[in-house]
Parts: C-alpha cells; structure tokens; sequence
C-alpha cells in the first residue's frame, strides 16, 4: 500500500547546495513538518512512536556543522531531522547505507547511534561509496565525531556488497547514482540485492523520490506494490523528497 505525505509548499522547499548549514525557516516550523510526517508513518504502521530527542538531533547537526568537510548537500534540515529520527526511533541494530558522497547522508542516519546526538547502540553501521576519494573524505569526516570507529566507510560497489553480505539488515538507505543513462534507476538493482537479507519489518530509505521521481519510476512501483513491501511511503518533506518503505 502506497501513501503520500506532502507537507504545504514542499516541492518549493529548496536550499544552497553549497551552503548546507544555512538556516532557511524557523526551528518550529521545520519541526512541525518532520513531526506531522512521522505521526502517519506512525499510522501506517512504518513506526511505532513519533517520540525522539529533539535536542540530540540539534547536538548531532552542530557537530556535523563544526567537523564535516562537505563540498555540497541537498540535504536540507526538514530531511536531515526526518532521516535521524526514524533511526533513533526504529533503532536499527545494523544499518546500510549505499551511496555516501562525504559522509553527510551517511551520518544523517548514523548519528542516531554514534556521536553526540547518539541515543542507542547499533551493532553495525556500514556507509558504502564506490569512488575511493569520497569514501576516503567520508571516513575522515565520520571519524571526526565518531572517534571510537564504531562506524564503517567502505570504498566499495554497493550492489555487489549486498550481495555478498551474509547478515541483516534492519534499514538500508539509497542515495547512490549509477553509470551515465542509468542513475537514480539503480536504486531497484540494490534493494533486489538486498532482499534476501532485510526481515520482516526492515526500513528502506530512498531520497530523491521526488525530484528524481521520473527515473525511480520501476523502484518506486516496486516499492508500493504490497507483493514486495508490506508499506511505502512517500515523505515530501523538501523538493527532494524521501520514500519510506518497510519489508
């Protein structure tokens, strides 16, 4: 079953790509958006609370602010609290994330389990980046505020890391591009890897599933069709946009 949250004005919800720490609305409101989007994750069963420390996340954010090395983002504060917070909330023992340029996706996630806006402890976070020199940036900035090495940045195919992988995944987050004519679309071929290795309730993660709508086309049907994912959600939050899905 699909469903859709769009908070009022989202797709017009931009930001500075190059300026990732600029604030561009009041706090209260960014909260009242990412809150009213996880009450109907809520709903449909995706979460089982809405409960997180708001004032871990703004932990979490200054550290990443002060210490990440990051050339650009499209992760605006709505999606970066969204992606936090259903981290803290599911408390995923081992979390995936394929496709990290520099780190910020990757701890957007994991900053739920390591660093200053930590609330639990994972048993595994693995950040997946097939180009060596981000990899490298990423493991540098993620080893800025997660000092102890709790969680790993490898310079590897995601696809293939999937599919090697012989353990469980409890949240997989995509935000990886494929080769040229293929991009987005790539995201289908990476969550088939790891089907075999989510359970029953497992979150799949996918930003872009609005601005990047048209070439997730077949992930997206795949994702809402209840034959695969019991749930699918599409959190529009910003112009980019984020697809909720649980196994």
């Amino acid at each position: 079953m699909a469903r859709t949250y769009e908070a009022e004005g989202a797709r017009q919800f931009t930001m500075e790509f190059s300026d990732p720490h600029k604030r561009i609305e009041p706090l209260d409101r960014e909260i009242e958006v990412v809150d009213a989007g996880l009450q109907l994750l809520v709903a449909a069963g995706v979460l089982t609370h809405a409960d997180y420390d708001g004032d871990r996340l703004l932990a979490h954010r200054a550290a990443v602010a002060e210490h990440f090395e990051i050339p650009w983002t499209a992760i605006t504060h709505r999606m970066q609290r969204l992606i936090w917070s259903i981290n803290a909330i599911s408390q995923p023992r081992v979390m995936v994330a394929v496709g990290v340029f520099c780190g910020n996706t990757f701890i957007s996630n994991a900053g739920a389990a390591v660093g200053p806006g930590a609330t639990y402890t994972a048993d595994r976070l693995v950040g997946l980046e097939i180009r060596p020199e981000e990899a490298d940036r990423a493991r540098r900035n993620v080893g800025t505020i997660d000092p102890e090495g709790r969680a790993e940045i490898l310079g590897e195919d995601g696809i293939e890391w999937l599919r090697r992988f012989d353990g469980t995944i409890d949240l997989l987050y995509l935000d990886a591009d494929g080769p040229a004519g293929i991009g987005k679309s790539i995201y289908l071929k990476m969550v088939q890897a790891a089907e075999p290795v989510l359970r029953p309730g497992s979150l799949v993660l996918a930003h872009n599933s609005v601005n990047a709508a048209a070439s997730l086309a077949d992930y997206l049907a795949y994702m809402r069709d209840p034959a695969n994912f019991r749930e699918s959600v599409n959190m529009i939050v910003d112009d980019q946009g984020l697809e909720v899905s649980q196994r």
